[in-house]
């Protein structure tokens, strides 16, 4: 009988036994499948993360958009080192205004400013060796010249005359407003970096940083000039620039481009903007806005305005013009009434009311028109 007992214990303990192995592996199961279940769906979203910005590239790159390097820089400062003359003039001029500007300069300013300062030197040299005291032991008490007088009351006048009147024009062309068709980017100065705002183009926002200085020269870029992300615009179309200070004054200017704009809190200052080649131009910060004021580079880069569209449409929530004004055309277009009724050349249309519905007991009114 102790026998008997002995191997009936022993079976109720190896059921027991048994038992508990099978709860504790079900157990570690039903832990480990939440986390397998999350391993899986990290690896889901990771591969659908990966495959969207895979697919965005391929799109930007199908589009034919690639960042411009540093063979495409025009619009920089010049080194003494490089070019001493060219390094204390201005930059080369990419607008038409600046072009002009730069005309006057070099072709009305500086030849007036050079005869004036020789004549000048002139008669100061001619009053100094001619009428000093050795040569002219009893004075002179000439006075009252009348043609002197005149001479140098006329010639000074036409000389301003002759400057004001392309500096006229030259101002007119820099407050040219903007046609309606122009594309608005706005420019928003903040400590101490810049945003630029597409408006026109989804109103999405690139913000941009100067570069490190180790990954500009790593580029074969001019650092403390690069910026991380650079403003994109379009060749040969008007831009609405527009400028706002985020939080201080600060100013929006590029010498090659030959403009310079303030950013101001509590107010939106603008001006029309053409750049007639693509290419990089840089600029920088020119209102004293704090501490890092000297470390907020701006970088422009013109494209046609076909890469320009393609450029737009790889970031988030950009679209093109076209794009939106189809949406905003489709919108607008009011959908058609259910009830409408379309009549067609040989068929009645439907009965819409109890009134042309036949009565009871009558026969359907026959059409005794004559067929063609």
């Amino acid at each position: 009988m102790e026998s008997i007992d002995a191997m009936n214990f022993g079976a109720i303990a190896r059921k027991k036994l048994n038992l508990l192995a099978f709860m504790v592996m079900a157990a570690f199961t039903l832990a480990a499948a939440p986390q397998a279940v999350l391993a899986q769906s990290d690896e889901v979203v990771q591969a659908a993360t990966a495959e969207a910005e895979e697919t965005l590239v391929t799109e930007a790159e199908a589009a034919g958009f690639d960042y411009y390097g540093p063979e495409m820089i025009k619009g920089q400062p010049t080194s003494s080192e490089e070019d001493l003359w060219k390094s204390m003039n201005f930059q080369d001029q990419y607008t038409e205004t600046g072009q002009y500007a730069l005309w006057m300069h070099d072709a009305i300013l500086i030849p007036m400013v050079f005869i004036i300062s020789i004549f000048v030197l002139f008669l100061l040299m001619w009053v100094m060796f001619r009428y000093n005291k050795r040569a002219n032991t009893v004075p002179s008490k000439t006075s009252h010249n009348t043609v002197i007088e005149v001479v140098w009351t006329v010639i000074p006048v036409l000389i301003l005359v002759v400057i004001a009147v392309p500096s006229i024009s030259l101002l007119a062309d820099q407050y040219e407003t903007p046609p309606e068709d122009a594309i608005t980017i706005k420019a928003n100065g903040y400590q101490w970096y810049w945003g630029y705002e597409y408006l026109d183009n989804g109103g999405f926002e690139v913000i941009s940083n100067m570069m490190p200085e180790s990954d500009a020269l790593d580029a074969g870029l001019p650092p403390q000039l690069a910026a991380d992300n650079r403003m994109v615009v379009p060749v040969g179309v008007p831009i609405r620039l527009q400028t706002f200070g985020a939080d201080v004054i600060h100013s929006f200017g590029v010498p090659s481009l030959w403009f310079k704009i303030d950013a101001v809190p509590g107010r939106i200052n603008e001006k029309m903007l053409i750049i007639e080649e693509p290419g990089i131009y840089y600029g920088q910060c020119m209102e004293l806005c704090g501490a890092r004021h000297g470390y907020m580079p701006i970088a422009i880069e013109a494209r046609p305005l076909a890469e320009y569209n393609a450029w737009v449409q790889s970031q988030p929530g950009g679209m093109t013009r076209a794009q939106i004004e189809a949406e905003e055309a489709a919108a607008a277009t009011p959908a058609p009434a259910a009830d409408d009724a379309v009549e067609v050349e040989g068929v009645r249309p439907p009965v819409s009311s109890m009134e042309d519905a036949p009565i009871a007991g009558e026969a359907p009114t026959q059409d005794t028109s004559p067929t063609t």
